[in-house]
């Protein structure tokens, strides 16, 4: 078993630098939010593998520019940072290849795409640097955090959320992202009119994003038979989907418009 360390009574301790000096001095930070922000469940598992020499050059001279950590600590000016664009979010990238293409099809609209993978984070960057792409920015940390301290109401367009973690133990159902508080927070952050558009191929994990979607108040199908979505044009064909389909996994997409709220 591997030891704990042991915290001092006066609650001064300092976790290992492992967890809190940068692998890219002038890249994301391994922590950004650390302990201003208080603790929950995360939704997401945090995946170390090795970041290639391309992704972390791109890391070191694009960061500064094009990236952004999740601390918690200031409320971005979304319209700002991407010159007046309508802005969508993304919370889970992977290594970023969908991602490039949609905001190569769609100039006209922001993508702030928020991971906690750096390798992915560097592709991303790569991938836009070498695309021309100015409307993508790279954001590190925690969605939720992003979403309740660093976005303000109704500044988004649209929200993707794309094959999430799907959890499949029932012990650790309780982490899957798309859940009724998730949709609250994120209803108040989506302007009325805006797009919820989730996608997954873990079939009981559809089932219940279906059932919680179209339960919450705040969002509609936008399938007149309430059900499932093709999948859009928009949206690309990842080769982890395309790996999915020939193992003859079945890939749900889900569109839910936010609606206005009509209380006076």
């Amino acid at each position: 078993m591997n030891p704990q360390p042991s915290v001092p009574a006066d609650n001064s301790y300092v976790p290992p630098k492992w967890r809190t000096e940068p692998r890219f001095p002038e890249g994301p930070s391994p922590d950004p939010a650390g302990s201003h922000h208080e603790r929950r469940i995360r939704s997401f598992q945090p995946r170390r593998s090795r970041v290639t020499t391309g992704q972390g050059e791109a890391l070191k001279r694009l960061w500064s520019t094009w990236g952004l950590d999740i601390d918690g600590h200031r409320v971005l000016d979304l319209k700002q940072m991407f010159d007046g664009r309508p802005v969508v979010l993304e919370i889970g990238f992977g290594m970023g290849e969908a991602t490039a293409q949609m905001a190569a099809a769609d100039p006209g609209t922001g993508i702030l795409a928020a991971d906690v993978h750096t390798p992915g984070q560097g592709n991303l960057l790569a991938l836009a640097e070498r695309g021309g792409l100015d409307n993508i920015r790279v954001a590190n940390g925690d969605a939720i955090i992003l979403l309740r301290e660093m976005l303000p109401p109704d500044s988004l367009a649209g929200l993707r959320v794309y094959f999430p973690d799907p959890w499949p133990k029932a012990r650790h159902h309780k982490r899957r992202l798309i859940q009724p508080e998730f949709l609250t927070l994120a209803a108040t952050r989506i302007a009325p009119g805006g797009v919820l558009h989730c996608a997954t191929d873990w079939e009981p994990y559809a089932e219940v994003m279906l059932e919680v979607l179209t339960a919450h108040p705040d969002f509609e199908n936008t399938q007149a038979d309430g059900g499932y979505a093709p999948r859009p044009d928009f949206r690309p064909l990842t080769r982890f989907e395309g790996q999915g389909l020939d193992k003859g996994h079945v890939v749900h997409d889900l569109l839910f418009r936010r609606v206005a709220n009509t209380e006076n």
